[in-house]
């Protein structure tokens, strides 16, 4: 049952993200995802990362939680967040963004897919006319892009 319940929130996650992202990153705290889409921030992090911490509160009271009632429910809703947001630190800031020079190369449709349809994401600079604000589902557009090819 608590692996159902992990892997249930983890997929539940992609919606969850979707939905943060289109109405609150783009909404009203657009002010901390801004430098993300421009560019305007200096050195190496952006006030975009502020999320990280924001999103890891709930994430680790519900792990704390579920500890203190003996490794309940809670702590594995916890852990499925946990994890997609691991996920989401190795695809969104490794692979697409390169904040470390590794998997450069990839031949993968699935990830050149997901490589592209956030490069669709970020043509728009504006909070405003964003498009593929999920992470992990990737429009299936972007993948004949690739199984096309002559």
């Amino acid at each position: 049952m608590n692996v159902l319940i992990l892997l249930g929130v983890f997929i539940s996650m992609e919606g969850a993200t979707w939905l943060i992202h289109r109405y609150i990153m783009h909404g009203f705290l657009w002010t901390l995802h801004r430098d993300h889409h421009d560019h305007s921030h200096d050195g190496k992090f952006e006030r975009n990362d502020w999320f990280f911490f924001i999103f890891a509160i709930p994430a680790i009271v519900l792990l704390y939680l579920g500890v203190q009632q003996n490794f309940n429910y809670w702590f594995f809703t916890g852990l499925g967040i946990s994890l997609y947001g691991m996920s989401y630190f190795f695809v969104h800031d490794i692979f697409i963004h390169q904040r470390t020079k590794i998997f450069t190369q990839t031949k993968n449709p699935y990830l050149l897919a997901i490589r592209r349809a956030h490069k669709q994401h970020h043509k728009h600079l504006g909070k405003e006319d964003g498009e593929c604000f999920g992470f992990l589902w990737v429009p299936v557009k972007y993948f004949k892009m690739f199984f096309n090819k002559k």
